[in-house]
Protein backbone atom coordinates (compact mmCIF):
# COMPACT_ATOMS: atom_id res chain seq x y z
CA UNK A 1 0.00 0.00 0.00
CA UNK A 2 2.74 2.42 0.97
CA UNK A 3 4.77 1.66 -2.18
CA UNK A 4 1.74 2.23 -4.40
CA UNK A 5 1.08 5.59 -2.72
CA UNK A 6 4.66 6.67 -3.41
CA UNK A 7 4.30 5.67 -7.08
CA UNK A 8 1.11 7.68 -7.41
CA UNK A 9 2.68 10.69 -5.71
CA UNK A 10 5.71 10.47 -8.01
CA UNK A 11 3.44 10.33 -11.07
CA UNK A 12 1.48 13.35 -9.89
CA UNK A 13 4.66 15.34 -9.29
CA UNK A 14 5.96 14.44 -12.75
CA UNK A 15 2.69 15.49 -14.40
CA UNK A 16 2.68 18.76 -12.48
CA UNK A 17 6.25 19.51 -13.54
CA UNK A 18 5.44 18.75 -17.18
CA UNK A 19 2.33 20.90 -16.98
CA UNK A 20 4.28 23.77 -15.42
CA UNK A 21 6.82 23.57 -18.26
CA UNK A 22 4.10 23.35 -20.87
CA UNK A 23 4.94 19.77 -21.82
CA UNK A 24 1.65 18.22 -20.69
CA UNK A 25 -0.41 18.99 -23.79
CA UNK A 26 2.24 18.82 -26.48
CA UNK A 27 0.65 18.01 -29.84
CA UNK A 28 -2.94 18.27 -28.64
CA UNK A 29 -3.76 21.49 -30.44
CA UNK A 30 -2.54 20.18 -33.81
CA UNK A 31 -4.77 17.13 -33.54
CA UNK A 32 -7.72 19.24 -32.48
CA UNK A 33 -7.23 21.60 -35.41
CA UNK A 34 -7.05 18.63 -37.79
CA UNK A 35 -10.28 17.13 -36.47
CA UNK A 36 -12.00 20.52 -36.60
CA UNK A 37 -10.85 21.09 -40.18
CA UNK A 38 -12.09 17.68 -41.31
CA UNK A 39 -15.44 18.29 -39.63
CA UNK A 40 -15.77 21.73 -41.23
CA UNK A 41 -14.98 20.35 -44.69
CA UNK A 42 -17.53 17.58 -44.23
CA UNK A 43 -20.18 20.05 -43.11
CA UNK A 44 -19.38 22.33 -46.06
CA UNK A 45 -19.77 19.43 -48.50
CA UNK A 46 -23.16 18.49 -47.07
CA UNK A 47 -24.31 22.11 -47.06
CA UNK A 48 -23.18 22.55 -50.68
CA UNK A 49 -25.13 19.46 -51.76
CA UNK A 50 -28.27 20.69 -49.98
CA UNK A 51 -28.05 24.26 -51.31
CA UNK A 52 -27.42 23.17 -54.90
CA UNK A 53 -30.27 20.65 -54.94
CA UNK A 54 -33.19 21.44 -57.26
CA UNK A 55 -35.97 22.41 -54.82
CA UNK A 56 -33.72 24.52 -52.59
CA UNK A 57 -32.15 26.29 -55.56
CA UNK A 58 -35.57 27.15 -56.98
CA UNK A 59 -36.78 28.41 -53.60
CA UNK A 60 -33.72 30.63 -53.21
CA UNK A 61 -34.15 32.03 -56.72
CA UNK A 62 -37.81 32.76 -55.98
CA UNK A 63 -36.94 34.60 -52.76
CA UNK A 64 -34.24 36.65 -54.51
CA UNK A 65 -36.57 37.57 -57.38
CA UNK A 66 -39.28 38.67 -54.93
CA UNK A 67 -36.75 40.75 -53.00
CA UNK A 68 -35.59 42.48 -56.18
CA UNK A 69 -39.18 43.35 -57.17
CA UNK A 70 -39.89 45.20 -53.90
CA UNK A 71 -40.27 48.95 -54.43
CA UNK A 72 -38.14 51.15 -52.20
Amino acid sequence: MRVRLKEVARGVRTRLRHHARGLGDRGMSTAEYAVGTVAAVGFAAVLYKVVTSGPILQSMQSVIQKALKVAF
